[in-house]
């Protein structure tokens, strides 16, 4: 909704003849509903940027929130919204810092009185709601970015690549493979191929609680982008219900070494590097 000439104006005027006590009444009434959630002179600094902003987009005329002259207000708004998403506010905590403005104006105009009193309490609140609506909109992007970072990290964090011995490396999955997941274990393993030189890579599917055929198809598409990088691959963590559905679908992993545990894969390797390795025998009794 964008205000007149005459409306932006009076808008204006209004908000700085009044600067000090529009300011000083929007902290309190904000600061009554964050519940001492961020400090006094936080909110204040926060309040007297949005002040600005609308004193700057009317002095050019027609404050209409979508043009090209509130600029400044959307990205004073934007900035509101991204600062509250990151301390982890909600929404209605963030949108209600900008509809405070309301209770403000309609304390002004109620005093002023004169005859466009009413009308102009009727524009300035649809404006007030269209800076609301703009700031839930720009917290919610800033949420489901914050969500897809932590996200990613997650990711990242439950696929760890570790060096078990020169030249060789594992990954244990733990959990779900699914796609998303699968082009993170790919991509973090070649990576540390290269960084490495290792020729030798353990995949680890001890914890991974069911394989079906896009599970063993990210496995084995995994396997070809290593070889690929020169190294060969090692699957570990056959158990027997596992090797049932596996048999039962149809999945044929080809020449790749598989072994029980993830000890039999290593053991496995270092004897393919020529290291040699014992099974400990158990202690019999005297």
């Amino acid at each position: 909704m964008a205000l007149s000439t005459e409306e932006s104006g009076r808008l204006a005027a209004l908000l700085s003849e009044q600067a000090d006590r529009v300011t000083t009444r929007w902290t309190e009434i904000v600061t009554s509903s964050l519940r001492g959630r961020l400090s006094q002179a936080e909110l204040r600094r926060q309040v007297q940027d949005l002040h600005r902003a609308i004193l700057a987009t009317g002095d050019q005329g027609e404050i209409d929130l979508s043009a090209d002259s509130a600029a400044e207000l959307r990205a004073a708004l934007s900035e509101l919204s991204r600062g509250r998403a990151r301390q982890g506010f909600s929404a209605t905590e963030t949108s209600i810092s900008v509809f405070a403005l309301k209770d403000v104006l309609a304390e002004l105009l109620q005093e002023a009185g004169g005859s466009n009193a009413l009308s102009d309490f009727v524009a300035f609140s649809k404006l007030v709601d269209d800076m609301g609506l703009y700031t839930f909109e720009s917290f919610v992007r800033t949420r489901e970015s914050l969500i897809a970072d932590q996200a990613e990290q997650l990711l990242e964090l439950s696929t760890p690549v570790v060096k078990l011995w020169e030249g060789v490396v594992a990954v244990p999955l733990v959990g779900t493979l699914d796609s998303a997941r699968a082009q993170v274990v790919m991509e973090r393993l070649l990576q540390t191929l290269v960084d490495t030189g290792s020729p030798y890579a353990i995949i680890d599917i001890t914890g991974v609680p069911a394989v079906d055929t896009q599970v063993a198809q990210h496995i084995l598409k995994t396997v070809v982008a290593a070889r690929l990088m020169g190294a060969d691959c090692i699957i570990s963590g056959i158990r027997p219900q596992i090797a049932q559905t596996i048999v039962a679908l149809g999945i044929e992993f080809g020449d790749i070494a598989t072994k029980a545990s993830l000890a039999d894969a290593l053991r496995h390797v270092l004897r393919l590097t020529g290291v040699e390795t014992a099974r400990r025998q158990p202690r019999r009794g005297n």
